[in-house]
């Protein structure tokens, strides 16, 4: 190929100076003119670089604001020695120059331009003659260059051409013939990226965004992706700040993957903010960072995210939200997450959001390497905030009880061809025995099959892989083994590909940004030479378990690349050793294993290539096997210190002379009880760490070991045990400084608590105050030297109308803190107003989910008459200042006030103002917001009164720190008086004792604990509730015994009579005395006591009762002081009820000895309207017997039972009048009888009945309508009929009226209700009403509108049909179906014809007509017989015969053959007929030898009906048949009409009609006489 470039690349737009930008093209021109990298001085460059090439390139024109004619062009290749191109040489990008000079892209342009004009100004005035001369020949100049390139043109197209002949040639990996460029554009612009790729097959293209894969349909309009003709191109519409992102394009296909990047930059327009304002600048200067427009944000970190437990494979979110001051639209810091330090960067591991004023961070799949020291930086134009949490991961259970936990930060180090070094860190927990070594495993990407790589553990926590195929990546991960098992694997490296580093770095240039360098190779040696011997030979590293050797390649290579052998030898011999024999390694790199440990060794390297081996290098030194690096020393004397109530800071000294140190581990254990937990499961590299999540209280002791590649050291010595509590500090500034009075020389200030005290409670304040004169504030002085213990104080010495500045320090036993900041300027002059002034130090107590307390102090300031109360107000947090509400409408007189009905989880904030005769005056400084929230653990103040009636309240509080005390108040006012009130306090709980209750004692009291975070609660005394605590005191001192229940009597078995009551508590030492009418009765046969104490059960029982035994009976108790007595009457109603009840009792008891009735007899009625009699006996055996009586009849005996518990039953299926009685069932064995009686006459007859009715009108369906021939008809079905049932037709909610025309009744278990010849006003609504002796059934339909217009309709069709039916022309009577007679003998037939009107006969032979005549005789008589004769047979007369009958209704024909046989004439007349039920028999007048004449075909004739002018009611008939059957067989009775007896009359003549006639010899043996008459058969259906 020639040196110069390809004419596509020549002629694309991205080459073409007029495809830039103007302010591209004003960056160039500069760079042209000031660049060092001239025409000659590339060309000198070029010579210096080894063989290095660099073409100048003619297409490109000159800079015509060059002043001198003869100047070298440009060059913009690099070429190797034989003309091919290898690379572009590209101007290095000033786009980032605006961060240093502060100026936009344009503007800086802008400026050079005018100076670069400036400078050559001259040099255009002066050259413009030679300019003009040189024209001419500049013009063929660009003639000569243009038909040179169009050479190279063709000569590129005809190589082309041959390439693609070649197969082999065909496919290559994608290349990047045109790479997109970055761009800087403005917001709400569009901007295309756009790339040429070549390759085959052709290139699968994906572009990516931060390393995310675009996807066009996810984001509807934003993005456009298009392939045309080997051109893509990203397009990204309206740009905004999101969009602001490194983009890369990967193209795919079998041969590689290449990708190429590029930047885009969306800058704000600055119209959006003011045109006016001065352009945006980020130099930094000495005063600080200059904010953007003139603008000062102010970045504010809050709902911040804490220190952080987690668990490997849980995943975990980071977040804050971020308060940016003033809010500009659209704007978005920079925002940043870094773990220990380190910059992270989103991946797989690591997700990172931003909503616009939260930034959240999540991990999504923990792993030990996410441990760490985790901040957020959020940088504006104005500087940066941070914040910063640790976060701990613990160890995943193990898979295997014991196994140790997972090694972690898997990295790959010195990878080559076929060699890569594996690190890891060693785990903190080794699951209670030391970890043998170490498992590393090794997996190709884009494969999931992984290998182990050793087949021993190793301890050194390096190990080299070697192995490995050149070209391809690989990931590893590493297992820990102890003689409990293997470990979880760790997180999986990052993958990295075998190859030469060299060529890595190569690889890796070619996809980053261009910085404006040559790329360089390496001249192509000769051919044929033995390299040189390897330089530099050492080795890197030693163990026990392998040695690695490394090299420099030598000065000199072969044309082919150049491989090693590595050659050992034992020291003090001289007999090398070659240790690869095989195959000769790539890398100059080569790990040893299987060496004796302890021996010392020499190695030396060759190299070889088609040429042959070279010479060795120079030996090593002797080596002896063995672990180089030591296991690290045990750390030093290790230090707790106190920190927070959960934390605790451990130092600890270095471990001496310790090599390759990672880190430490820190483990802690609570104070005996020899159980150590990890602090940290990631090394730390310090020798200071927080010990987090420790439980407040304990006391804890540390140990501390070291960590290396050889492994972790022993442990520390232990160290002093440490109390988990707060350390003590100075407390933090106050805040919050108001004026509160003034008069002409003094001031009172007031200020507000530090909101951290130190961990000890504040001593006191110290104000300082100084003058501001003219704005310029003087030296602070001292207004107080002794402490003051308020919040308020009043600054002395002051000069009237001067403006002063006042700053206040809190301390604590730890000493005294930093000054608060400044206050604002107050002026000293007298107050003359008549309001009063503000109130102060207002405290919220008694947080809840619905109310709190709020405390002020009255203000100093009185004005012109006392204060006469208070007014509260409240707003939401975040709402405006109009939000303000008053929380009382009439003042207040105290200084406090339960402020209730708040919504749970809203932030309020409080401000209070005083008022007096004058009026309201100024507002007090308003709280902090406070969110109405019960905090967990919250507990309430309980009033209790002991067993000596001593009244006391007491207060609990869990969340205690070791310096918090118990503060009680009354009315909110610190409890001094110890008259009235003690007070005793005991770990966690603290209470107030009354000493002599009274009036005096009324009030509110309130319990506050130091040192918390705000646990208080309070107790309201009022006078009813001091009263009731009183009575209650009253009782305690003088006690009763109480009691659960008083004295009552129940039954027990057998009659018996028990009293009894229940005590809520007694001793052993109580006692009872039983009273009957106020005489003691003690144990004996009538009274039997007892007295459980445990229980509390007093009871006295007597076997019966007696008329002596009325009266009074009362049970005395005493337990020591405490008495009580519970008294019961038994007299008159009462005594008696209860003196019966027991002797039924007694008898009930007596009668279950034998066989009884358990439930006695009783009735129910079954869904099939069975009556079933039942009752329940028991203590049965085989002998007793069950006798049944109706009216002292027995009607059944049930003996030999097999159960002793059952149930006895009679069935009665169809009930009727009949079976109404008095039922009796007698159960009788040796131990005695029992009787059981069921009146079932009257009542509880109608009764029973009543329940059949009931289940009869419930299993009824619903109405339904159908059509007759008569009319129509409405009908329902029930299960069972009983002819007791009474049932009621309504018509429009009244009782039908029946007559001839409208008819009800039952056919089975069918109820009808029949209307002949329906008309209109037969529409309506009917019902069926079933009676149950209750509410009854009704069962309704609505014949009405459509439903009556079809049964109407369905009625005429039917009636049409029955009246064509009964009068259509038939043949009643049947005809043989072959009649087989000899020649010469008379044959005669006869058959009924009926019809309305009378039917015409015709007779037909071979379906021809045929006419009486004398041999031939046809005839009809009365309408009735049709008769065919044939008076002498001959062969002519055979054939096939028919009659056919028809009238106005119908035609119907009968058929017969006739078939003569030669024989002996005979003077015998044969004559057939048929008899009532069709069958064929002989005339009267054959004679009876002829009777055996051969007949054939005695079946009943076959008709053929004619199409009626109505339809057949037959059919109907049939189908009203059908349906009746079905409804007899499956008690359907919704879907089947109803029959008449008639019509169940012509049904079954019908069936009759349809059934087979006697053979020929039945017929034949018939009496002649059988036959005098012919009949006609009448057939009706």
């Amino acid at each position: 190929m020639s040196g110069s470039i390809p004419f596509y690349q020549k002629h694309h737009l991205h080459y073409d100076r007029g495809y830039r930008s103007k302010e591209t093209q004003s960056k160039v021109s500069q760079y042209q003119a000031s660049s060092r990298y001239s025409a000659s001085g590339s060309a000198s460059a070029a010579t210096r670089s080894r063989g290095l090439n660099v073409s100048s390139h003619s297409g490109l024109k000159e800079s015509r604001l060059s002043p001198s004619p003869k100047r070298a062009k440009p060059t913009y290749l690099a070429v190797d020695k034989d003309n091919q191109i290898i690379g572009y040489v590209v101007p290095i990008f000033r786009g980032s120059q605006e961060f240093a000079t502060g100026l936009s892209d344009t503007e800086e342009a802008r400026v050079r331009d005018t100076a670069a004009y400036m400078a050559r100004r001259d040099l255009f005035t002066s050259g413009l003659e030679m300019e003009r001369s040189e024209l001419s020949s500049r013009k063929e100049t660009m003639r000569e260059s243009a038909e040179r390139i169009t050479l190279n043109k063709r000569i590129h197209e005809h190589e082309e051409h041959f390439k693609r002949m070649n197969e082999d040639s065909l496919m290559h990996a994608p290349e990047f013939v045109i790479k997109p460029r970055s761009h800087t554009v403005w917001e709400k612009q569009c901007v295309r990226l756009h790339c040429t790729v070549s390759g085959w097959p052709d290139p699968r293209v994906v572009w990516y965004k931060n390393n995310v894969a675009l996807d066009p349909l996810a984001n509807p309009g934003k993005y456009k992706i298009e392939s045309r003709y080997s051109v893509h191109s990203l397009e990204i519409n309206k740009c905004d700040f999101d969009d602001t992102a490194q983009y890369r394009v990967s193209a795919m296909n079998a041969q590689g993957e290449l990708s190429a990047f590029a930047s885009v930059v969306v800058k704000r327009f600055k119209g959006e903010i003011d045109e006016f304002l001065p352009a945006p600048r980020r130099a930094i200067t000495e005063v600080g960072p200059v904010s953007e427009y003139g603008i000062t944000f102010q970045t504010h970190i809050v709902d911040k995210f804490g220190v952080s437990f987690g668990r490997e494979g849980e995943t975990m979110s980071l977040g804050c939200t971020v308060i940016i001051y003033p809010a500009l639209h659209r704007y978005q810091p920079e925002v940043e997450w870094y773990r220990d330090d380190v910059l992270l960067s989103p991946s797989k591991w690591t997700h990172m959001h931003w909503s616009g004023d939260r930034a959240t961070l999540t991990l999504t799949h923990l792993n030990k390497e996410d441990e760490g020291l985790y901040t957020l930086r959020v940088t504006t134009k104005s500087g940066y905030e941070t914040y910063s949490a640790y976060v701990f991961v613990r160890d995943a259970d193990a898979e295997v009880e014991g196994a140790p936990a997972a090694p972690l930060d898997v990295r790959c180090l010195d990878a080559n061809k076929d060699y890569i070094i594996v690190a890891w860190k060693q785990p903190a927990v080794d699951g209670g025995s030391s970890i043998l070594g170490y498992f590393v495993d090794r997996c190709e990407v884009g494969t999931t099959h992984w290998i182990q790589c050793n087949d021993t553990p190793v301890k050194f926590a390096r190990f080299p892989v070697t192995g490995l195929v050149e070209g391809r990546s690989y990931i590893f991960r590493v297992r820990a083994v102890n003689k409990s098992g293997i470990s979880r694997p760790s997180r999986v490296s990052e993958p990295v590909a075998a190859m030469d580093p060299a060529d890595r770095a190569r690889m890796r240039g070619t996809s980053a940004p261009w910085t404006g360098q040559i790329i360089v190779t390496e001249e192509e040696p000769a051919e044929g030479i033995v390299p040189g011997k390897p330089l530099d030979l050492q080795v890197t590293e030693a163990t026990k378990n392998y040695v690695v050797l490394s090299w420099k390649p030598p000065g000199e290579k072969g044309l082919e690349g150049v491989m090693y052998y590595v050659e050992k030898c034992v020291s003090g011999t001289d007999s090398w050793q070659r240790v690869n024999t095989e195959i000769p390694v790539k890398s100059p790199r080569f790990a040893l294993f299987d060496l004796a440990e302890g021996k010392a060794y020499r190695f030396r390297v060759r190299c070889c290539n088609s040429a042959g081996v070279g010479e060795p290098s120079d030996p090593t030194e002797a080596t002896t096997v063995g672990d180089k690096l030591d296991i690290p020393s045990a750390p030093g004397k290790v230090i707790p210190t106190r920190n927070t109530d959960t934390s605790v800071v451990v130092s600890w000294e270095a471990s001496r002379d310790a090599k390759e140190l990672v880190g430490y581990y820190i483990e802690g254990s609570i104070v005996g009880s020899n159980v150590w937990e990890p602090c940290n499961n990631k090394p730390v590299n310090v020798t200071r760490f927080i010990c987090h999540g420790l439980i407040t209280g304990e006391k804890y002791v540390f140990r501390v070991r070291a960590v290396n590649a050889a492994g972790i050291s022993q442990f520390s010595q232990e160290s002093e045990a440490v109390e988990v509590k707060a350390a003590i500090a100075s407390p933090a500034p106050p805040y919050g400084i108001t004026v509160l009075e003034c008069v002409r020389d003094s001031m009172v200030l007031a200020w507000k608590q530090p909101t951290f005290i130190g961990g000890a409670d504040i001593t006191g304040y110290f104000v300082d105050y100084r003058e501001v004169i003219d704005g310029v504030p003087g030296k602070w002085h001292e207004a107080n030297i002794k402490a003051v213990s308020e919040r308020a104080y009043r600054v002395s010495d002051l000069k009237e109308n001067k403006k002063y500045q006042f700053q206040v320090r809190a301390a604590n036993m730890a000493g005294v803190g930093i000054p608060s900041l400044p206050s604002n300027t107050f002026l000293c002059e007298e107050w003359t107003i008549a309001v009063p002034g503000p109130p102060y130090d207002l405290q919220i107590r008694e947080v809840r989910n619905d109310s709190l307390v709020l405390l002020w102090k009255p203000p100093v300031y009185q004005g012109r008459d006392p204060v006469n109360g208070f007014y509260v107000d409240i707003k939401e947090a975040d709402a405006p200042e109009e939000a303000w509400r008053g929380v009382n409408t009439k003042a207040l007189e105290k200084t406090y006030t339960k402020i209730k009905d708040l919504k749970e989880g809203e932030k309020y904030v409080f401000r209070v103002r005083a008022q007096n005769k004058a009026g309201v005056g100024k507002v007090s400084d308003v709280t902090e917001p406070v969110p109405a929230l019960t905090k967990p653990g919250t507990k309430e103040i309980v009033v209790d009164v002991d067993d000596d009636g001593v009244i006391s309240l007491n207060f609990e509080c869990g969340n205690m720190t070791p310096d918090s005390k118990f503060v009680w108040s009354k009315n909110y006012e610190e409890i001094t008086d110890t008259s009235r009130l003690s007070t005793e306090t005991k770990g966690t709980k603290s209470k107030v004792v009354f000493n002599r209750p009274g009036e005096e004692d009324i009030g509110v009291y309130s319990c506050l604990v130091t040192h918390t975070d705000g646990a208080s609660s309070s107790y309201t005394l009022s006078e009813e509730e001091l009263k009731r605590l009183l009575e209650i005191s009253h009782d305690h001192k003088f006690p009763i015994i109480p009691l659960k229940s008083d004295l009552a009597v129940e039954l027990l078995e057998k009659g018996r009579v028990r009293f009894w009551l229940q005590a809520e508590k007694i001793s052993n030492n109580g006692r009872v005395d039983y009273v009957f009418n106020d005489n003691v009765v003690s144990q004996g046969e009538k009274y039997k006591m007892n007295f459980d104490k445990n229980t509390g059960v007093i009871e006295m029982t007597m076997e019966s009762l007696t008329p002596a035994d009325e009266g009074t009976y009362t049970f005395q108790l005493q337990d020591g002081k405490a008495t009580n007595q519970s008294s019961l009457v038994l007299i008159g109603d009462v005594f008696k009820q209860l003196q019966k009840e027991s002797e039924f009792q007694r008898k009930e008891y007596f009668r279950k000895q034998g066989p009884h009735f358990i439930e006695y007899l009783s009735w129910e009625v079954t869904p099939e309207c069975c009556v079933v009699l039942k009752c329940k006996v028991g203590n049965m055996k085989k002998e007793t017997s069950a006798q049944w009586h109706k009216d002292r009849h027995q009607i059944k005996v049930d003996e030999h039972l097999g159960f002793a518990e059952g149930v006895l039953k009679l069935e009665i299926a169809q009930i009727s009048k009949k079976d109404a009685g008095v039922y009796e069932v007698i159960l009788k064995d040796d131990r005695g009888q029992d009787t059981s009686t069921l009146n079932l006459t009257d009542q509880g007859f109608k009764d029973l009945m009543n329940e059949v009715f009931s289940v009869i009108a419930n299993s009824s369906t619903p109405l339904k309508i159908t059509s007759t021939d008569e009319g129509i008809r409405l009908y329902t079905f029930v299960s069972y009929y009983n002819d007791l049932l009474q049932v009621t037709w309504h018509y429009k909610d009244s009782a039908i009226a029946f007559s001839d025309r409208i008819k009800s009744g039952v056919v089975g278990e069918q109820l009808w209700l029949q209307i002949k010849e329906p008309t209109e006003k037969d529409m309506g609504k009917y019902a069926i009403e079933f009676y149950d002796g209750k509410g009854g059934l009704r069962r309704t339909v609505d014949l009405s509108g459509q439903a009556f217009d079809d049964a109407f309709a369905e009625f005429q069709r039917l009636k049409a049909a029955a009246i064509a039916e009964r009068n259509r022309a038939r043949v009643a009577g049947g005809l043989p179906d072959v009649v087989t007679i000899q020649e010469g003998k008379a044959l005669n037939l006869t058959c009924n014809i009926s019809g309305n009107p009378v039917p015409e006969v015709t007779w037909l032979k071979n379906d021809r007509e045929i006419t009486s005549d004398e041999h031939c005789i046809l005839k009809f008589e009365s309408g009735k017989f049709a008769s065919f004769t044939i008076t002498g047979v001959n062969t002519s007369d055979s054939g096939k015969y028919s009659i056919l009958v028809k009238n106005k209704y119908g035609t119907e024909s009968g058929d017969f053959t006739v078939e003569v046989t030669e024989g002996t004439p005979d003077l015998g007349v044969t004559s057939y007929w048929t008899d009532e039920e069709g069958n064929v028999v002989f005339g009267p007048n054959t004679p009876k030898e002829k009777m055996k004449t051969s007949l054939t075909g005695t079946k009943m004739q076959k008709r053929k009906e004619s199409v009626s002018k109505a339809s057949t009611v037959k059919n109907v008939e049939d189908r009203e048949q059908g349906k009746k059957n079905e409804a007899q067989n499956d008690r359907n009775p919704g879907e089947v009409g109803a029959l008449d007896s008639d019509q169940t009359k012509e049904a079954r003549v019908d069936l009759i009609n349809q059934t087979l006639p006697v053979d020929q010899s039945e017929a034949s043996e018939q009496p002649a006489d059988s036959a005098e008459k012919p009949e006609a058969v009448a057939e009706t259906t």
